[in-house]
């Protein structure tokens, strides 16, 4: 196969290459509708050959239109490989296969000779369309899409791993760290977050845009567009712009449908890149923040999983917020994320908008209905956001971590009947103001590392609340910190 530069292939060409995922299914419908014909038909063999002619002609010049597209698709760059020339042979040889099927039945069907090779032609066609329509499902959704969900013990027979080792070799369970000083920041930190969101787009064998992720010489050398990322330059860098984008931008990464990388593997993929972005470095050789230390924490704690549960909220079924009211909000580069394809509940992140403060955010009045995530970390908000937000009916999560709150603002909380997490990280609240929390009866975890609350608060605080789940950062001995590595404080 030729790989042209997009650049220099005419739009007109990639346009129509698009509809191929489309027309492609056309032909296969009108293939497999010939064939039922035919097998159910009552009537006599030459005559159920010749009455499906005009379906198998059908058949035949729109799988050559199709593969006609598929051709153009295919210089665009984005998939390589020997699947891809394998899937383009086949489809030729459907198309003509077909062509040959519809010239046997109108002028073959009363030849007693000819007429013998009809049923081996729809049995080479039904096999045809199954591997060509196989081999493009693993160019779209991957190699493993057909098998990803097979049951045992078929998958024994086929000798396939069992679905959980498979599933944690593709990277979906949560990424743990046995030992961190021996651990490298690509291969056992960045990597596993990189295949588990990127990969599927950006492989051996599908390149969108040019791109391939699955190797530090392909991520170096960028895609379409050059380098996706600038060493020491976070800012500047595509991957991380990409990444940060409001999800419903048409250059979000990964884009609609796909699982979103969360804010600490963002945090993390940042740190790599303006750390130098190293490929062979070890975590305990690149200088860390306090942030980026709590975060660590977090990928250390081997087992530590969350248990299983769902809040009420989540179980509502509520009207969808209006576009206006979203518009808004990213007018303010907030971003606003749809939390479930079914549900109209939404997740405000400040991620992008640390400047922000309490007038901007009143636009948040208009989504309050669907709101039960809100994070505004590192913000200017101040007591009075807290008590515009204390009406809120549907409030679960509340992250306001490294900002001017107060008593009084706390105080306001407790009219939030669905409060369950709250992070309260770097804030300057005392043991007085920690007991206001004592009036959010739905509160399952709160995150108090560097306030001001003492041992002795936190021990109140939990006799009146025994459930509640304390969250005092890292107390025991940090394994980074033997090495004497300068921490640098958060900006």
């Amino acid at each position: 196969m030729i790989l042209l530069d997009t650049e220099v292939i005419p739009d007109w060409i990639l346009f129509f290459g698009h509809f191929h995922p489309m027309l492609v299914h056309l032909p296969i419908g009108m293939l497999l509708m010939g064939m039922i014909l035919y097998v159910f038909s009552k009537k006599e063999e030459v005559q159920r050959q010749t009455s499906i002619a005009p379906i198998f002609w059908t058949t035949g010049i729109m799988a050559l239109i199709s593969c006609a597209m598929g051709w153009f698709l295919s210089l665009a760059g984005e998939y390589e490989g020997d699947t891809l020339k394998i899937h383009q042979w086949l489809g030729i040889c459907l198309a003509l296969c077909s062509l040959a099927l519809a010239y046997m039945t109108q002028h073959w069907s009363q030849d007693a000779f000819m007429s013998r090779f009809f049923k081996p032609g729809l049995l080479l066609a039904f096999i045809l369309v199954m591997w060509t329509g196989h081999l493009g499902g693993n160019l779209t959704h991957g190699s493993d899409y057909l098998t990803n969900y097979l049951p045992q013990p078929w998958r024994g027979w086929l000798g396939i791993a069992p679905r959980e080792q498979a599933t944690e070799e593709k990277g979906i369970q949560p990424i743990r760290i046995k030992n961190l000083q021996e651990a490298l920041i690509y291969q056992d930190l960045i990597q596993p977050t990189l295949k588990q969101k990127c990969w599927s787009c950006h492989n051996a064998e599908k390149q969108k845009g040019k791109l391939r992720m699955d190797s530090p010489e392909y991520l170096m050398k960028g895609g379409a567009n050059g380098e996706i990322f600038q060493a020491g330059n976070p800012a500047e860098s595509d991957l991380i712009k990409r990444v940060l984008l409001d999800p419903s931008h048409e250059d979000h990464m990964p884009p609609k449908g796909k699982v979103y990388l969360t804010e600490d593997e963002i945090v993390l993929l940042q740190w790599w890149v303006k750390e130098g972005a190293h490929f062979n470095k070890k975590i305990i050789n690149i200088p860390y923040d306090a942030r980026i230390k709590s975060i660590l924490a977090k990928y250390s704690q081997v087992g530590n999983q969350q248990e299983a549960y769902i809040s009420p909220v989540l179980k509502e079924n509520i009207p969808a917020a209006t576009d206006a009211d979203i518009e808004k909000l990213r007018k303010h580069h907030l971003l606003v994320i749809a939390l479930s394809k079914e549900k109209s509940f939404l997740e405000v992140n400040a991620i992008n908008a640390k400047q922000i403060g309490d007038k901007e955010l009143q636009d948040l009045d208009g989504i309050k209905e669907q709101l039960v995530s809100l994070k505004l970390g590192g913000t200017n908000i101040s007591d009075a956001l807290l008590q515009q937000i204390s009406s809120y009916p549907r409030l679960v999560h509340l992250q306001i971590d490294h900002t001017k709150i107060s008593r009084q603002g706390l105080s306001y909380l407790s009219s939030l009947k669905h409060l369950e997490t709250l992070n309260l990280v770097a804030n300057a609240i005392d043991d007085q103001a920690v007991m206001e929390l004592a009036k959010l009866p739905t509160l399952r975890k709160v995150y108090l590392w560097q306030s001001k609350v003492s041992d002795q608060g936190i021990k109140m605080l939990q006799k009146k609340m025994p459930k509640l789940i304390i969250d005092q950062g890292w107390k025991g001995k940090w394994p980074l910190d033997t090495l004497n590595i300068p921490i640098k404080k958060p900006e």
